[in-house]
């Protein structure tokens, strides 16, 4: 099949060489205003079999619609559009199309054997979950005005991974942050370290943490605790993670998230190119969205804030 790509930056990049080593792919177009691939060719993205989308944020919601439009099935990095409202308006748009929105976390061995585990009742009644992300150093300023928000743009994953591996709905979030580093992002109303308290459907209890700061490394974890046993997602040879015990230490933390979800990446394309319906829809993206957007919320306004009070105002 012919597959265009639209975005060569830093994950449209690694696409495109997972594209072009593809068994299926024969041909690949590639489009970017100030960037070429050794493994595609410019041209129409839109006059191909399937479209993959790694551009800006602001841009993303237009080019789905774009795709759909066309009839070419599209795969498109997080988030389907910046706001609620607009996400909402690509998911009528693009009603009975097949798009595929890029939360890699659901191709991830480890999460793909944790949601095994609670689903098969391995675990017994689960009770408690506990999510971590935490960038080793944080983005460049000028990244933050446009990015959402650390909630929007970093936790999106753990809402997302949190429905796909419980099959609960968030019902409420308890969000605080907190300004330990650089000014900037302050001024741009964002915080660079995070908490939340989540309460599932279920009763279940989430909690959170996040940092722009990590100075261990790039750390990427779940913990699901049942009432049979707990398990660790992540807590591998490069978590980064000391004890003050006498065991042994564990390896080199992960650089970055690209090496981290590697496999993920991949898998996620080869299931875009492949399957005949979507594993992760705009309809999950915009679920995720509003477990966000209601964090956001309560971080600014200090209180705990019902998801169903985002969801009756989008």
């Amino acid at each position: 099949m012919r597959v265009g790509l639209l975005g060569l930056g830093r994950i449209g990049a690694f696409h495109a060489a997972t594209l072009a080593a593809h068994p299926l792919v024969d041909e690949l177009i590639v489009a970017d205003p100030v960037r070429t691939s050794p493994y595609g060719r410019p041209g129409d993205p839109f006059a191909t079999d399937a479209v993959v989308i790694a551009t800006p944020t602001s841009t993303h919601a237009d080019l789905i619609m774009e795709a759909c439009a066309g009839g070419v099935p599209v795969f498109c990095e997080k988030p389907v559009a910046g706001t609620v409202a607009a996400t909402v308006e690509v998911l009528r748009a693009c009603a009975g199309h097949r798009v595929q929105i890029g939360f890699q976390r659901r191709f991830d061995p480890g999460y793909v054997a944790g949601r095994r585990a609670v689903r098969g009742g391995e675990l017994g009644e689960l009770h408690r979950v506990h999510l971590v992300t935490a960038d080793p150093a944080p983005p460049p300023a000028e990244f933050l005005p446009s990015s959402g928000g650390i909630f929007r743009d970093c936790h999106i994953h753990d809402f997302d991974i949190l429905r796909w591996v419980t099959g609960r709905e968030v019902v409420s979030v308890f969000a605080r942050g907190a300004n330990r580093g650089a000014a900037f992002f302050r001024e741009a109303g964002d915080v660079d370290n995070s908490a939340a308290l989540l309460t599932l459907d279920d009763g279940t209890l989430a909690t959170l943490q996040g940092s722009r700061y990590n100075g261990g490394g790039y750390d990427v974890r779940m913990e699901l605790a049942g009432t049979r046993r707990t398990q660790a997602v992540g807590l591998g040879p490069h978590a980064p993670l000391h004890t003050t015990e006498d065991l042994p230490g564990l390896g080199k933390p992960w650089p970055d998230f690209v090496a981290r979800f590697e496999t993920a990446y991949r898998e996620e394309i080869d299931c875009f190119l492949t399957a005949d319906t979507s594993p992760c829809s705009i309809a999950d993206a915009l679920e995720a969205l509003y477990v966000a957007e209601a964090a956001d919320l309560s971080l600014r306004e200090g209180r705990p804030v019902e998801v169903a009070e985002v969801r009756q105002h989008a």
